[in-house]
């Protein structure tokens, strides 16, 4: 049996890498050009040809070269081709209007829709006509959820071209879209009116308790606000925050719901002895239910001593001016009224002095 033998040098092994990178020094295949000092004389060829010819030629050269990077998706470089084909100047409507409408494709899949309306804007300048630039205007516009133009774009298009189908198809998602938009619209103002509606009610309820509202931009903010009563049918009953204020201490409490039918002892036997242990502040152990007394302050500084079995309705109604006398109440101040508890003898009237000395020199 004769053995064959191969005969010159044997072929080298190439991967699948170097087999690819090959292919950039072909001009056909190149990815990118090479500096103007290493330019292959073929490439220079190649160059030179795509700026040959009139500038209608030179654009459509260009025009052609920017759709093979489209269909590759490579829009940025397919967006770099149609500009100068743009920018040759092409005299030939049709061409430029292409070029408008093809960079403005790219321009879509890339979501730059500002780019995208402005060359469909130049492109119905010169044909307003142009069916290509009214649909990718149309779903630019949707992205940008401006239905209402979105809708004349199509309405626009269809008024002579009736029969586009891509037209017709955005048309029909934007009036899907307009539709569950004004829904949301109407949703949105019915949540207002009601909201405006429910602030109207709140207002004329803590003006009609002679209650006088304070609150400060950038004031503390308290999580607990006035309401009504949602066990109450009629929907007329107040609840509000109050403070407990402790001046010999310097500390205080929240009632985030007092119910304003409610009477002061109910909550002063709940959070202090005999029921209850003392707070952990009370170190002389001087308050106990039966030994408090409660004040309140109106808005013209005048001191009220709260009644145990006073309710809170009871207490706005003693804050209400007299005839004839300068509007006056209780203060909300951040959401909250305050009243100050004080145990009976020495430290009360120390403190309703100094109290009625700091309101006669203010």
């Amino acid at each position: 049996m004769v053995s064959t033998s191969v005969v010159g040098p044997s072929p080298k092994q190439v991967n699948e890498q170097e087999a690819l990178a090959s292919f950039d020094s072909i001009p056909l295949f190149m990815k990118s050009l090479p500096d103007e000092e290493n330019l292959d004389p073929t490439v220079s060829a190649l160059q030179s040809l795509i700026y040959e010819g009139t500038p209608d030629e030179i654009a459509q050269n260009f025009k052609e070269q920017g759709n093979e990077y489209f269909k590759g998706k490579r829009y940025r470089e397919a967006i770099g081709f149609y500009t100068q084909g743009i920018d040759a100047k092409p005299t030939d409507p049709p061409t430029l209007e292409a070029l408008l409408c093809n960079r403005a494709a790219c321009n879509l899949e890339l979501q730059n829709y500002g780019s995208v309306l402005r060359d469909c804007s130049k492109a119905l300048s010169s044909n307003p006509k142009c069916s290509k630039a009214y649909y990718r205007s149309a779903l630019a516009l949707m992205k940008l959820e401006r239905l209402e133009e979105a809708l004349d774009c199509c309405d626009r298009c269809l008024s002579y071209d009736p029969d586009n189908s891509g037209v017709n198809t955005v048309k029909e998602r934007a009036l899907k879209a307009k539709e569950e938009a004004d829904r949301k619209e109407r949703e949105k103002q019915e949540r207002i009116r009601r909201e405006e509606e429910k602030k109207l009610k709140m207002k004329m309820a803590l003006r009609a308790r002679n209650l006088i509202i304070f609150n400060k931009p950038g004031g503390s903010v308290n999580p607990v606000e006035p309401h009504f009563d949602s066990e109450d049918p009629t929907g007329s009953t107040m609840v509000l925050p109050v403070f407990f204020l402790y001046p010999q201490y310097a500390t205080s409490d929240i009632i985030s719901d007092f119910v304003e039918d409610t009477p002061f002892t109910a909550h002063i036997e709940a959070m202090f002895p005999p029921k209850v242990p003392p707070p952990e502040w009370d170190k002389k152990g001087e308050y106990v239910a039966k030994s408090l007394v409660v004040y309140a302050t109106t808005y013209r500084k005048r001191l009220l001593k709260v009644g145990k079995k006073m309710t809170l309705r009871d207490v706005c109604n003693a804050a209400k001016a007299k005839e004839g006398d300068p509007i006056d109440g209780l203060e909300i101040r951040d959401n909250c009224l305050s009243f100050v508890v004080l145990p009976k003898g020495a430290e009360e009237t120390r403190w309703v002095e100094e109290y009625k000395k700091t309101r006669d020199q203010s």
